[in-house]
């Protein structure tokens, strides 16, 4: 039968169509808004997996065609998954995931295709709703809808389901799924903006400076979330939803086929093996605990199942494996619970709002641009931080652009096994991997200031230990790897990882929660942000839904949390020693416009030598006079700069350049130090570079340890190449 229902609520208008396409899958529907379609597909193995757990399996898959293109590169199909269509899937999965059934162990595949795209479609929005339509009027035994929605900021005033153009523009990007009842998951980040102002006081007579003659004072916003407007926004979220998915409950109601019959597995322990066990293995089962404090493993647990399965109790009423496993962690889990809602401490002896200890270590790695050695208790991340220039960027295409874009920073996270003990392959990163780095950096990239900075960044966290919320210590040791690196950062940006225990009416919000507490608790809450309020948040809830009230004092704690971390990471940052010698460096000044040609000299020639000279890239502006040099070293950039320079007040290099005997001795004088060296001016007023390397047999800091500027010396030509003169001593200094 097919069925079409049409809605108007939130700010756009949905239609959906089930029962004409893919109709031998469990559940499809084809979902449509403006010019946007997206087919979406459920559907669920009839037998179980043997192991206890859900195996979902969601894909978000992005057709060129959907935009009129074909796509790019050598192969002229779809192939790997873009990082927006693996977050997709994971936003997805996420949203879906706590509405089947406890003890459902059939695997269960939900593909979601973009068929036709809009240009301003929020496409995660839409395949959520597709997706969960899809599950929602299947057999599959999931009895709830779940809807999507996107909350903007513009002008200190929230937009529901904001479209595309509005999103950029504005100041924060709030995700929200949930149920007519509850909320499931929540995504934000606060969008970083620049205000450009004009300057009324400057007077700059515009014949010594063109560029200068129209100021305008560009002032960078991190726009952070304080709490309170945190909860507002995502009451507004919670309305919104419950009003969309009752509206999808209520419409589905006839189209929904009867659900399959299914079995669900009793999760439920054995009460005879686990009484037992409390009788006479809970010191077992605390030693565990203490031990699980300290690793995400839980090789302590199976050596307890081990011990189990050989007593003679265990081989009389001939308990499987599987019972005993299930009975041990229903007892390691109800303690854990009980010492934390009873006793108010937790398995390493903390109290519910203590933050683990941290330690701090900045350029410990003496090649990179910056680094930073991050410890938070179990969990280390060694961050580094390297600069590039605009060929580094990260090209991408995304399926709602005319055009290819580029990623000007950059943060990747990397999760190998050895992190938690375990013998792994290393191999490319998962989806894990991929929203870990995404958060990260949603967390930090608000804080970069963009208006000072000319380069590409990339972030790299190498989790080296992990033992809970290793993405929050990649978000603290990331956002110390820039200042460790030079980079124009507004504000330092820390991020702690909160959870919850409840039972009845009691419960219990834990800062800063190890992987114990992660497994056996009922929400993941990261929160990341400035000391002035939030950048970045996510949330996955385990228990079915939260109040805003709870919420709230979630959000409290882990601002003090933060606020203690942030305290010890400006401690850390006053004592940064910059890498200066190796960072990269980029410089811009102005010149009469017609001097321009002097810098590039006949076919170029000028401007290859000063390139080849100094290891630098030029750019010019012909029209407005502007040069911009750029290069691996500052030094080098400088020397450059005062080149160029040079030749603009010489009137260009239009004399004749001298030839020179190659390794015969000639006296020049020092005429500037710089790091790398020093430049020599020689007979027919001409500069040669003597390198460092040249100048002492041993190794010396700087070149001024042996010369110094006006100092007569004797060189040699090692080689001439028009410019460009390297030269030797004709004798040792020293």
């Amino acid at each position: 039968m097919t069925c079409r229902f049409e809605f108007e609520m939130n700010n756009r208008s949905i239609t959906v169509e089930t029962g004409k396409v893919a109709r031998q899958a469990n559940g499809a529907v084809l979902l449509k808004s403006g010019n946007t379609v997206l087919l979406a597909t459920a559907v669920m193995d009839e037998k179980p997996v043997e192991e206890h757990f859900l195996p979902l399996t969601v894909q978000y898959i992005e057709k060129s065609y959907a935009a009129g293109k074909i796509p790019g590169g050598f192969v002229k199909r779809e192939t790997k998954p873009s990082d927006f269509e693996t977050l997709t899937s994971r936003l997805i999965d996420r949203s879906l995931r706590p509405l089947f059934p406890k003890g459902f162990f059939y695997p269960v595949q939900i593909t979601v295709m973009l068929l036709s795209v809009d240009d301003g479609a929020d496409l995660q929005s839409l395949a959520l709703d597709a997706a969960s339509a899809a599950l929602y009027l299947s057999d599959i035994p999931v009895k709830k809808c779940v809807a999507g929605v996107r909350i903007g900021r513009k002008d200190g005033k929230f937009i529901l389901n904001p479209t595309l153009d509005e999103l950029e523009d504005g100041s924060l990007d709030l995700f929200v799924s949930g149920t007519k009842e509850d909320l499931l998951m929540i995504e934000m980040r606060s969008i970083g903006t620049v205000e450009v102002e004009l300057e009324p006081s400057v007077t700059v007579d515009p014949m010594i400076d063109p560029m200068m003659a129209e100021q305008v004072i560009q002032i960078p916003r991190v726009n952070e979330l304080n709490e309170e407007e945190l909860v507002e926004a995502i009451s507004l979220a919670q309305n919104a939803i419950s009003l969309a998915a009752g509206e999808y409950e209520k419409a589905f109601a006839e189209a929904v086929k009867p659900k399959a019959d299914v079995e669900l597995f009793d999760e439920v322990a054995n009460p005879s093996i686990v009484a037992y066990i409390q009788e006479f293995y809970m010191d077992d089962i605390n030693h565990a605990l203490d031990g699980m404090a300290k690793s995400e493993r839980g090789g302590e647990l199976k050596a307890i199942v081990a011990k189990v399965m050989s007593d003679d109790v265990a081989v009389k009423e001939e308990w499987s494996e599987e019972e005993v496993k299930c009975a041990v962690d229903a007892v390691k889990r109800a303690r854990v619970r009980s010492m934390i809602l009873e006793e108010g401490r937790r398995a390493d002896g903390r109290g519910l709002k203590d933050v683990r200890p941290i330690s701090i270590e900045t350029n410990i790695l003496p090649s990179v641009h910056g680094s930073c050695l991050f410890t938070r208790g179990e969990t280390q991340a060694l961050v580094t931080c390297t600069l590039g220039n605009r060929q580094d960027a990260q090209m991408f295409e995304r399926i709602t652009g005319k055009s290819a874009s580029y990623e000007e920073f950059m943060v990747h996270y990397n999760f190998p096994g050895f992190s938690v003990g375990e013998a792994s392959r290393i191999g490319p990163p998962g989806r894990r991997e991929l929203g870990h780095g995404n958060l990260a950096k949603r967390a930090i990239e608000p804080s970069l200031d963009k208006t000072e900075l000319d380069a590409i960044v990339r972030l790299v966290s190498e989790i080296l230990e992990s033992n809970g919320s290793s993405s929050m210590a990649t978000v603290c040791g990331g956002s110390l790897a820039l200042k460790a690196a030079d980079v124009p950062v507004q504000k330092l940006i820390a991020g702690v990882a909160m959870g919850l225990v409840t039972e009845d009416d009691k419960y219990a919000i834990l800062t800063d929660i190890m992987g114990l507490e992660d497994h056996d608790g009922d929400m993941d809450f990261k929160v990341a942000g400035s000391k002035d309020g939030i950048t970045a948040l996510q949330m996955d809830i385990k228990l079915g839904g939260i109040s805003l009230t709870l919420l709230r004092e979630a959000l409290e704690q882990a601002r003090e949390a933060r606020l203690h971390i942030l305290e010890i990471m400006e401690k850390a940052a006053a004592e940064i020693e910059v890498n200066e010698s190796i960072l990269p460096s980029t410089e811009i000044f102005h010149v009469e416009p017609h001097k321009i040609v002097d810098i590039i000299g006949q076919a170029g020639k000028t401007i290859r030598e000063i390139i080849e000279m100094f290891e630098v890239s030029i750019d010019l502006d012909k029209k407005e006079g502007e040069v911009k040099v750029s290069g691996p070293s500052k030094a080098k950039v400088k020397a450059a700069c005062d080149h160029i320079k040079g030749i603009v007040q010489n009137g260009g290099a239009k004399k004749e350049i001298p030839q020179f005997e190659l390794d015969k001795p000639i006296v020049g004088k020092v005429k500037k130090l710089v790091d790398f060296g020093a430049f020599i001016e020689l007979p027919g007023d001409i500069d040669g570079l003597l390198h460092i390397s040249k100048i002492s047999r041993g190794r010396i800091d700087h070149p001024s340890d042996l010369l110094s500027e006006g100092q007569e010396v004797e060189v040699v030509v090692k080689s001439q190449k028009g410019h460009k003169i390297e030269l030797a001593l004709a004798k040792p200094l020293d």
